[in-house]
């Protein structure tokens, strides 16, 4: 198993409070892609070796890796984007989902989405590829069960 920093929070719900509160304290759109940038930039290293078509998520147009891990129990998630906005938005998702048991991810909708007003400062291409990452969570997720 890969060095994980994740689950950050004890459950989805409160990590998705934790989101919406930090970026209540941005005033405008250009403070919350940076602290986005910041946030890409913590995550955990990726391996070279992981870097293969196999992991590849399709239908984003950044390159993205995306590898799972574990069981219904625990599932963790590993990924990067050669992106670093599309690593921040990484950085939430694996915040909301990864170390969580399937049946957790299964019930949390990513509310934190609208809560931060994400959906509508993103471009259609990055908004797809967000789509395609919390998909694959979840189909991962459903197929663990």
């Amino acid at each position: 198993m890969t060095h994980t920093i994740f689950p950050l929070e004890p459950t989805a719900a409160d990590a998705q409070a934790a989101i919406k509160d930090e970026f209540a304290f941005f005033g405008d759109w250009s403070e919350r892609y940076q602290y986005l940038i910041d946030l890409g930039r913590k995550l955990p290293p990726f391996p070279e070796g992981w870097k293969r078509e196999e992991h590849r998520l399709l239908g984003c147009q950044s390159m993205v890796w995306i590898v799972p891990e574990g069981d219904a129990a625990r599932l963790d998630f590993h990924a990067i984007s050669d992106s670093a906005i599309v690593s921040g938005l990484i950085f939430l998702a694996l915040r909301v989902y990864s170390g969580r048991s399937a049946a957790e991810i299964l019930d949390t909708t990513p509310d934190y989405i609208a809560d931060i007003g994400l959906a509508k400062h993103l471009s259609p291409t990055r908004s797809n590829g967000l789509a395609s990452l919390l998909a694959f969570i979840r189909e991962t997720a459903a197929n663990a069960k």
